[in-house]
């Protein structure tokens, strides 16, 4: 009998079970956000690979340009090679790189989605300025750019979670912190 890791396992069951963001489970939003975010990254990081290594090969080989017609032929077909080898690496360097911060704030989002059993935007914008904080100092950054770092997280959270906010307002479905500032049942 084979057993299948599940992302729910990390979770026990909580009262926010049955209103999921998006309408779709964590193992979902999970995989699919990492998912694109994956091929988006490696998008990316190929184009600026290629376009990094076509100019590191010239410039490596501008003291020996080819004089003859199969010369250059061979020059380009090396060009390209290396190209395409460069774009492959860093595509899959930055894929990588991107779906791990991406499946990062999907986790982070969750656990403190589970921690204040509500859904809503605040879970978002706590999940976001823990990971552009630990970003900025992973990274080393000064503090005019951990701010903008950080600056740039809260805006970004603040749109993804005020859009899931109005999409479970739609389906009318409660959001937590409106039943805070209104009262209990939103008057």
């Amino acid at each position: 009998m084979t057993s299948v890791l599940r992302l729910e396992s990390f979770f026990p069951p909580s009262p926010v079970d049955n209103e999921q963001r998006l309408s779709s489970n964590f193992t979902d939003r999970f995989l699919l956000g990492s998912i694109f975010a994956f091929f988006g990254g490696a998008v990316l990081g190929g184009y600026q690979g290629s376009t990094m290594a076509s100019l590191r090969f010239r410039a490596e080989n501008s003291h020996r340009f080819p004089t003859t017609t199969t010369g250059w032929y061979l020059y380009h077909k090396s060009k390209n090679y290396n190209c395409m080898l460069q774009a492959v690496k860093d595509g899959v360097r930055l894929g990588s790189r991107l779906a791990g911060w991406t499946g990062g704030f999907f986790f982070l989002e969750e656990l403190v989605d589970r921690w204040r059993c509500k859904r809503d935007a605040v879970s978002s914008v706590v999940a976001a300025l823990t990971l552009s904080s630990i970003f900025s100092l992973k990274h080393g950054f000064n503090l005019a750019t951990q701010v903008r770092t950080t600056r740039a997280g809260l805006i970004a959270s603040l749109a993804y979670g005020v859009t899931q906010d109005v999409m479970t307002l739609a389906r009318g479905r409660r959001v937590g912190y409106i039943d805070t500032v209104f009262g209990k049942h939103g008057k």
